[in-house]
């Protein structure tokens, strides 16, 4: 007679072995980091940026923020919204919770150990095989099975998922990868809440400046206005040259609400990164003109790969997704799953302590393939490795915005640079015209037309002068940022 059991297990394997062999090849993209040997920035002849040929290391993205910040308020107003800025404060969380499923991966590949006790009570039909047993079996001599029999028992199980493919040890790392990754998102947003909080101060204090130039030329255009009114009394000029200067005065007072709306709502937004309710910063706008930006050092590409958190985030989210993958496949194959059980079992409390009586245990072994809902697990594998694809494209593309906001803030910085130059040569000129225009009206050699345009044109030049200090100073702010400097 033959025996049927080991052709059954001859099934088996073969079952395995053709699911196995039938899982979906898929397209794989490997992330290029080449990165160029510089940074190609046009105008890069600047003073400032004394970077040194492809080979210097020096990076200002190494200096640590208290340093590379030195206004006392400013340092206070980060140091502020590191511990109270709100969102910040939400991606803290968000590393917890990464933390809590590398713990929850971890559990799911070691043995999983139970203890527990329980107790019922059967009572099965007469006429049936067990209960046909039950009448005619004595549970002690003289003493028939009861037809209700009670149940206590006590004991440990354990089961335990034999990973053999890794997919359990893949997925934990995958987490390991996430969590790291939280962290360096972490940090990226400590670069950007430190950056943006540094250029809306300088913000505020370009506004401050721009408010005093403006109160500065009201007395100026008043006293301008005295002395056209004192002229229309000798009858030098008319009343539409008094009405003409009015305006101007008029117009340049209605400036001072716009940039005083501004105060407002830069300090508000400065309050709303350091986490609290409107107040006033206090601050010392009289140096803004003459902040000189410190010399920096660009170091060299390849350097952004270890500065950028944002980088590395991606390179983690990358390194997550590949082993995502392998989980996935894993799925294709046999799962091994051993389960077993210890303790004791009986119909009265007092006997389920006797041994070996009473002591009951299991142990056994199951080997399960995937064979009818092999779609669903093929999505999940194709999903993974759609979403692995899309981690190399997102690190090239973090790679390459990192690289062209270097260069791009190399480039503002040396323009930024020659441009102040200039404007403040022609504020120089203005202001020397301003006082030639009214020298010459005074003495009616030129008209009040003149007069007007001049100062205008003075008072923008300033304005724009302040501004373009702003735009300067803004420009070394996100260089420090872009070269990946602030979360240290």
């Amino acid at each position: 007679m033959f025996k049927k059991f080991p052709y059954r297990n001859t099934v088996v394997v073969c079952l395995s072995l053709i699911v196995w062999a039938c899982t979906p090849t898929l397209t794989k993209k490997t992330a290029n980091t080449t990165v160029p040997a510089n940074f190609a920035a046009a105008g890069d002849t600047s003073q400032v940026v004394k970077a040194g040929n492809s080979k210097d290391t020096t990076n200002t993205a190494l200096v640590k923020w208290r340093e590379y910040f030195t206004d006392p308020t400013l340092i206070s107003l980060i140091d502020t919204a590191l511990h109270n800025n709100q969102e910040l404060n939400i991606t803290l969380y968000e590393i917890n919770v990464a933390q809590a499923e590398v713990r929850a991966r971890k559990g799911m590949y070691l043995p999983n150990v139970s203890v527990g006790a329980g107790a019922g009570a059967e009572k099965v039909g007469r006429y049936t095989r067990f209960g046909a047993v039950d009448q005619t079996t004595d549970i002690e001599p003289g003493k028939r099975i009861p037809e209700v029999l009670p149940d206590y028992q006590i004991g440990l199980n354990a089961s335990w998922e034999v990973d053999i493919w890794k997919k359990l040890r893949n997925a934990k790392q995958a987490a390991v990868y996430k969590y790291l990754a939280s962290i360096e998102g972490k940090n990226f947003m400590v670069t950007n809440l430190v950056a943006e909080i540094a250029s809306n101060y300088f913000e505020l204090l370009a506004l401050d400046n721009q408010l005093d130039i403006l109160k500065k030329n009201i007395d100026i255009q008043n006293n301008a206005l005295k002395i056209v009114k004192m002229e229309k009394q000798s009858a030098k000029v008319t009343e539409l040259a008094v009405r003409r200067f009015e305006a101007q005065v008029y117009y340049t007072q209605s400036l001072q609400f716009d940039i005083q709306q501004k105060i407002i709502e830069k300090e508000n937004r400065i309050n709303f990164l350091v986490g609290r309710y409107p107040t006033p910063i206090k601050r010392n706008a009289e140096s803004f003109i003459n902040i000189i930006p410190d010399t920096i050092y660009k170091g060299v590409p390849p350097q952004l790969l270890q500065n950028r958190a944002d980088i590395k985030r991606a390179e983690n989210d990358l390194a997550a997704a590949k082993l995502n993958v392998k989980v996935a496949k894993a799925n294709f194959y046999p799962t091994l799953r051993l389960t077993g059980g210890i303790g004791y079992e009986a119909f009265n409390p007092k006997f389920i302590i006797s041994s070996p009586e009473s002591m009951m245990f299991s142990l056994a072994g199951t080997l399960v393939t995937p064979l009818i809902n092999r779609n669903e697990i093929k999505a999940i594998y194709i999903g993974a490795n759609a979403k692995q694809i899309q981690a190399v494209y997102n690190y090239e593309r973090t790679i390459l915005n990192a690289y062209i906001e270097v260069v791009n803030q190399l480039a503002k910085i040396d323009n930024l640079g020659k441009s102040y130059d200039l404007k403040f040569l022609q504020v120089q000129a203005l202001n020397e015209s301003v006082t030639i225009s009214n020298g010459l009206f005074t003495s009616a050699r030129a008209d009040y037309m003149e007069v007007l345009l001049t100062q205008r044109d003075a008072l923008e030049s300033k304005m724009e002068l302040i501004e373009t200090k702003k735009e300067q100073i803004n420009a070394m702010v996100y260089f420090y940022r872009a070269l990946g400097g602030g979360w240290r």
